[in-house]
């Protein structure tokens, strides 16, 4: 472990031996999985809509203004949270806070649409998920947050 000011930062070495006993480890894991891949899949299902329409959970107050339909805005979206996805596989100390940011509005729009309010419930226990995402990472992921925009 090297201490960087007040703070401890587990070396590359410790991180690749923290996993099999480290239950915290192993919860991180979980979690940096879990968010690499619901966004990706879930992104890329935008251009197919095989899981879901996903068009019905865009809110008409929300869209209305947009110069594009419903459907074409869920291709923005996809591409959104295929990267959020690819970001918290690359850094999972930023990604997890981009992830949580983008659930937050998920979260809006959905208490905008009446009768999607047991999904926004859902969401923000994944917004959770994302913030103990990011807070497991500050431990096992030693670069700085806004890495590589500032260096340490």
């Amino acid at each position: 472990m090297v201490t960087i000011g007040h703070r401890s930062v587990v070396s590359t070495a410790q991180h690749a031996r923290a996993g099999r006993g480290d239950t915290a480890y192993q919860a991180y894991a979980v979690l940096r999985t879990a968010f690499v891949v619901a966004p990706i899949v879930f992104g890329l299902d935008k251009f197919t809509n095989v899981l879901v329409q996903w068009d019905t959970y865009l809110a008409p107050v929300l869209s209305r203004p947009l110069p594009v339909t419903p459907h074409q805005a869920m291709y923005a979206v996809g591409v959104v949270e295929v990267v959020a996805g690819l970001v918290v596989a690359f850094h999972p100390r930023l990604g997890a806070l981009v992830v949580a940011a983008w659930l937050g509005g998920i979260i809006v729009n959905l208490l905008l649409v009446p009768g999607f309010y047991d999904v926004a419930l859902r969401d923000f226990g994944l917004l959770l998920a994302a913030v103990a995402l990011q807070r497991l990472a500050t431990h096992y992921d030693p670069r700085p947050t806004l890495w590589p925009l500032r260096r340490s």
